[in-house]
């Protein structure tokens, strides 16, 4: 077990929906590439949640989106960080959800969450669902 250093990172992930669906993106890059996720990224110096929500939605996907409620904050511990994942309900409001920076996306079902390799942060808010 890696020690946990005092490095903090605060992140958003947008969960979009669509006729009863949710939007996943699949990672192209980084050290954890190929691990599926809710879009999003970090919170930059000075932006609101919200807004660091719409900037790296528009960055990764070229969609604007209008983000709706908070639905869950989610801690979790990664060999050498902590990782603060606020998540939010999300809609599209123009864009065609463009794969700019990951290697695949789906739209799931409810009942089809548990059929991609969820990265743990994302996974703890799948798991969560299937509790409800």
């Amino acid at each position: 077990m890696t020690p946990h250093t005092n490095k903090n990172i605060e992140v958003v992930a947008a969960v979009i929906q669509k006729d009863g669906k949710i939007f996943a993106t699949q990672r192209g890059y980084g050290e954890f590439k190929d691990g599926w996720e809710f879009p999003g990224g970090k919170v930059e110096p000075g932006e609101t949640q919200e807004q660091a929500l719409v900037r790296e939605i528009k960055e990764e996907l070229n969609t604007e989106i209008e983000v709706g409620d908070l639905i869950a904050v989610i801690d979790q511990d990664y060999p050498g960080f902590h990782l603060t994942l606020s998540c939010y309900w999300a809609q599209v409001k123009s864009g065609a959800l463009e794969l700019l920076e990951h290697e695949a996306a789906k739209w799931l079902s409810r009942e089809q969450l548990q059929t991609v390799d969820w990265l743990p942060a994302d996974k703890q808010l799948v798991d969560g669902w299937l509790i409800d």
